[in-house]
């Protein structure tokens, strides 16, 4: 595996790689890297000839008060998970690479609409930080396909957006939630909980597998389920930011013969604000 952390270096690789008619699949990561993340690359390894990961902590995507100095950092355990993964290119830019210009003057990219509900009411700059370097990565990797996981599921629902109505030609596919034993989707920043906050995080799997079963079951009162939802959800010590019934393919307001839906919950627990979601056949 070739680490690389300039531009101009990854282009020259995968300008090789291109001459020789080679495709490329990419997952882009904040690093601290998991069970789940591996799961990506090996989706990835059935897609393309060659893999590359990106690892970057991006400053645009945190609000004023969230974790960006605090993020788990952990570079060199990373590198070791990506290279017996058989990962061809891990590429770690710095700020500067990125964001060449002045952060606040920076060229921005919008998805209107999809980042403006859910995670986008409270998080109101995180979607276009989102955005914004998830297309700086894909101008400089140029790849064919690009997995992300299906427990950021707006975010998924928004690149696509982005990819569509932008023509970049990048298959964009999407690697299942990955969880632990007991249910709890795994994320980087599981970490961040206590002892007694981890034995009550799998409460927000249970209560979004119940209201999957509620639908499934014939129910169409989509409020009541989701005051429901939030309501569990503060029984078991967490705050809600929101528990939503909505359609799967585009996040709108489900109507009651839609036959494809998501169930999406963010909410904090302790330090840690977890997101999940799960979805529904009817």
């Amino acid at each position: 595996m070739k680490t690389i952390h300039e531009i101009s270096g990854v282009r020259d690789i995968i300008r090789n790689w291109r001459r020789d008619g080679e495709s490329l699949a990419v997952i882009l990561t904040m690093g601290n890297l998991h069970k789940g993340h591996m799961s990506l690359v090996s989706l990835a390894h059935e897609h393309a000839e060659k893999v590359a990961v990106s690892i970057f902590v991006n400053p645009t995507q945190f609000g004023p008060n969230e974790d960006f100095e605090n993020y788990p950092r952990t570079l060199a355990n990373d590198k070791r998970r990506l290279s017996r993964a058989g990962v061809d290119l891990l590429f770690v830019p710095g700020v500067e690479e990125i964001y060449p210009e002045a952060q606040e003057n920076r060229t921005g990219v919008v998805v209107p609409g999809l980042s403006e509900i859910l995670c986008g009411e409270t998080r109101t700059d995180h979607f276009e930080g989102v955005t914004s370097v998830v297309s700086r990565l894909f101008h400089i990797l140029q790849p064919d396909v690009a997995v992300f996981g299906q427990k950021d599921y707006q975010q998924l629902a928004i690149v696509r957006r982005m990819v569509a109505d932008l023509h970049m030609g990048i298959e964009i596919i999407a690697g299942q939630t990955s969880r632990e034993k007991d249910g709890l989707a795994m994320s980087s920043r599981n970490q961040y909980l206590s002892e007694d906050e981890r034995a009550a995080a799998p409460e927000l799997f249970r209560a979004l597998k119940l209201c999957r079963e509620q639908l499934t079951s014939g129910s169409t009162d989509f409020a009541a389920l989701e005051k429901e939802g939030l309501a569990s959800l503060r029984q078991a010590g967490f705050k809600p930011d929101y528990f939503s019934i909505r359609q799967a393919g585009d996040l709108s307001v489900p109507k009651p013969d839609s036959r494809y839906l998501v169930v999406l919950a963010a909410a904090r627990l302790g330090k840690a604000r977890l997101i999940d979601n799960v979805l529904v056949e009817l």
